[in-house]
């Protein structure tokens, strides 16, 4: 397979697509130059565990876990849902054992799924969240944003946002979050103070860190911290709340351990993220005229809403009225109430970014909004067999139903010159035209 800049014409390619829990095979037709971008990754260690135990004992920034865990009575530990594959159940014993060795038993901690506004997670899947070695022996709860009684008022963040968090975490000594660090399609990076805000955040904080102004701004997308008012705004609440300590990872291609950084909640989440944009950065000479992209499979494929973030991705390299097809299972369907309500409103981009410019926020607006603000410039084509026929109708783009229909469709017409990109697994490569790098 071809990577990086290498750009050939072939005759027919089978290629291999990030999606659901098996992939998919497609073929490549003759005709244009196709380029492909591959999630690239650093080498997995070879002892995650020891890692990860180094990692606790030595950290960045603050002082070893067993430290902080010493004199305090009760900690929180904060994780991702089924949507993320952060390995939890390889990085909570070692954390548990140290909190143990600190002075924090087993009974004294609480696991809360960092759920934002996504639904709860089943009893399956914290099964599969936490591991079957520690199901039924640790308190796991799910966080429930729409329950404003549940959280604590923290007060306003300096540009005004109101911070609600999870009781539960806040009454806690000692907090913890535990994730992986990847490219957002308005954060920059995951990991770090997203475990907190949205993460165990209530919808009245939520809607505000998610409405148009932070959405709108240009700074505000894949890979982008250093101006991006959305990860300031979420640093300041990660210190009302007293983030105390994470333990964030990046993954290799097949979800082993490449590297851990654990510590102080800002610089050990600085240094993962600057790990991860040198790995997955891929730069290619100039936009191109259609991509064919995916949004990198199971977990992240299960519903239309988080497969936007393929189409985000994608979205930075294509020539302005160029296409993008995205190809995603959506296995559970379109996402939750509110954004199905959405998804069948609107006809068109430009209806729906003038209505919710002009009216209070509405959960899941956001992922609407950021696919809308695509569609304003570029030719969108669907590959969504999961997705509900009358959701199908409804979307800013045609939809297929054969992947090789869609992979036609998205090349006709274009010029025997034509430069086409393949990204197998979509988020998970941060792909730029190299004169916005070095601009």
């Amino acid at each position: 397979m071809i990577h990086g800049r290498a750009a050939l014409t072939y005759r027919i390619m089978q290629i291999e697509l990030a999606f659901g829990k098996t992939g998919l095979p497609a073929n490549l037709p003759q005709g244009v130059n196709y380029q492909f971008l591959e999630a690239r990754s650093a080498t997995a260690l070879p002892d995650g565990l020891a890692a990860l135990e180094a990692a606790m004992d030595s950290p960045i920034g603050t002082a070893p876990l067993v430290e902080l865990a010493r004199g305090k009575k009760t900690a929180a530990i904060s994780v991702c849902d089924i949507t993320r594959p952060a390995p939890n159940r390889l990085v909570l014993p070692p954390l548990l054992a140290r909190l143990e060795q600190g002075g924090i038993t087993r009974e004294n901690v609480t696991v809360l799924i960092a759920t934002g506004l996504h639904r709860p997670a089943t009893e399956d899947e914290i099964r599969e969240i936490i591991g079957p070695d520690l199901y039924g022996k640790i308190r796991v709860v799910n966080h429930h944003a729409k329950v404003l009684a549940e959280h604590r008022y923290l007060g306003d963040t300096a540009s005004g946002t109101p911070v609600h968090i999870d009781e539960r975490f806040i009454a806690a000594d000692l907090h913890i979050t535990l994730g992986f660090i990847e490219p957002h399609l308005m954060l920059g990076f995951s990991g770090g103070r997203k475990l907190i805000a949205p993460g165990l955040a209530a919808q009245e904080t939520i809607k505000v860190l998610h409405s148009p102004k932070f959405m709108r701004d240009r700074r505000a997308v894949e890979g982008s911290v250093e101006d991006n008012p959305l990860h300031r705004e979420l640093l300041e609440i990660a210190r009302m709340a007293r983030h105390d300590f994470l333990v964030d990872v990046s993954l290799t291609r097949d979800r082993k351990i490449a590297q851990v950084f654990a510590g102080h909640p800002e610089q050990a989440h600085r240094k993962g993220m600057e790990f991860v944009g040198k790995v997955m950065l891929e730069r290619i000479d100039e936009p191109v005229d259609a991509v064919i992209t995916t949004c990198a499979g199971y977990p992240l494929d299960l519903t239309f809403y988080q497969t936007v973030k393929g189409i985000t991705a994608a979205s930075h390299i294509v020539k302005p009225g160029g296409r993008i097809l995205v190809v995603s299972a959506c296995t559970e369907g379109a996402g939750a109430p509110e954004f199905c309500e959405m998804l069948e409103q609107f006809p068109t981009p430009d209806s729906f970014l003038d209505h919710v410019a002009a009216r209070p926020v509405v959960v899941d607006q956001w992922q609407l909004e950021k696919l809308a603000l695509v569609c304003r410039d570029k030719t969108l084509l669907f590959h969504v067999p999961g997705l509900e026929a009358r959701y199908k109708s409804k979307l800013w783009g045609k939809t297929y139903e054969d992947v090789q229909g869609a992979i036609a469709a998205a090349l006709e017409g274009l010029p025997s010159n034509a430069r086409v990109a393949v990204i197998p697994e979509g988020p998970y490569v941060l792909a730029r035209v190299e004169e916005a790098v070095t601009a």
